[in-house]
């Protein structure tokens, strides 16, 4: 399987939030070659903490003889702004100050993410996109980019995601940020600070990505007569050192800022005139016990979107089925585009 890693420079972008962004870096891998095949791109957006190499969260889904075959359909995915994997983020260099940005990076929206892609897409020499798809916030990416350059792709896949962040999910953010922000070392001085909040935050997070059945199931202790140690506990320890070892508190903060922005109907009169504008073929996916985006926010999209085919998960792990669930995922896709 052939792997490019590469980068893209912009001179600049004017945000949505009226700043001007300069010296943008965006760093993506291509995964096989889009000169061999160039009318079937597949474009991945990432998830939350995720990097540009979906072969290493999806690795059930992408690589040789799986779903997602990068010698028969090349794929792109592109590390968003803000992130902490290459790309433009709070880590690196302000160029009006040559120090890193770490707390005074501006806010950005997945508007913002969509227009230095589209640069990367006409860079990449790609006409029209055959599959755009992306779970969870990699669900806001794609969407965004539908609406805001109506026919981008001629294959549009929306997994557990939404058109709007919900109270629901903006006050599970607020509280991740109040976790980093109790870190005194997340001082905007030190590039390495805000550790210990990013671990709470990550445990935060966590429930509401695997929710109630997930963690009766998985993280059942055997002893009847234990005082301490449990097992659900120590989870949460575990995920949230293995967090901090691979990701970045200011990544993190910026990320959730820009989750909680997200809004399709922004300027656009409403989410339902908003994603009427959707010209592709359009499957979306909902999980059923996903409690972080329910299954009505995916009906809603499934109702709006004109040219839609709904399907269902079934799973005992919540939102994060878009990233276990891989044999149903892989049924309902390959029924969906004949793969």
């Amino acid at each position: 399987m052939k792997i490019t890693e590469g980068n893209l420079l912009i001179d600049s972008i004017k945000l949505e939030c009226g700043e001007q962004l300069e010296k943008i870096n965006i760093h993506y891998h291509l995964l096989g070659d889009i000169n061999k095949n160039p009318g079937k791109v597949i474009w991945i957006c990432h998830a939350f903490t995720a990097n540009s190499n979906p072969a290493d969260w999806w690795p059930e889904l992408v690589g040789p003889e799986k779903l997602f075959d990068p010698d028969k359909y090349p794929i792109v995915c592109a590390n968003i702004i803000g992130s902490c994997y290459g790309s433009t983020g709070p880590s690196s260099l302000n160029p009006k100050t040559g120090k890193p940005y770490l707390r005074n990076f501006p806010l950005v929206t997945f508007r913002d993410v969509i227009a230095a892609h589209q640069k990367l897409k006409d860079h990449l020499g790609i006409n029209k996109i055959w599959m755009l798809i992306g779970g969870s916030i990699g669900g806001f990416q794609a969407m965004e980019w539908e609406c805001e350059y109506p026919g981008t792709a001629e294959n549009l896949v929306l997994i557990a995601t939404s058109a709007e962040a919900s109270p629901w999910v903006r006050a599970f953010s607020q509280s991740q940020r109040l976790a980093i922000l109790a870190d005194q070392t997340f001082d905007g001085v030190n590039p390495n600070g805000g550790k210990a909040g990013l671990k709470a935050a990550r445990s935060i997070a966590l429930l509401s990505y695997r929710g109630r059945s997930s963690y009766n199931i998985t993280q059942q202790d055997i002893d009847s007569n234990q005082l301490s140690n449990y097992k659900a506990c120590t989870y949460q320890d575990y995920q949230g050192d293995k967090l901090v070892k691979r990701f970045d508190a200011y990544s993190y903060y910026t990320l959730s800022l820009m989750l909680d922005s997200h809004n399709v109907g922004r300027g656009r009169g409403s989410s339902s005139k908003a994603l009427k504008q959707i010209k592709s073929n359009t499957l979306v996916v909902g999980i059923d016990s996903d409690i972080l985006f329910p299954l009505e926010e995916q009906r809603f999209l499934a109702k709006h979107i004109p040219q839609t085919t709904f399907r269902l998960i079934h799973s005992k792990f919540c939102h994060d089925g878009f990233l276990i669930e891989h044999q149903q995922l892989s049924s309902i896709i390959s029924e969906f585009i004949s793969l």
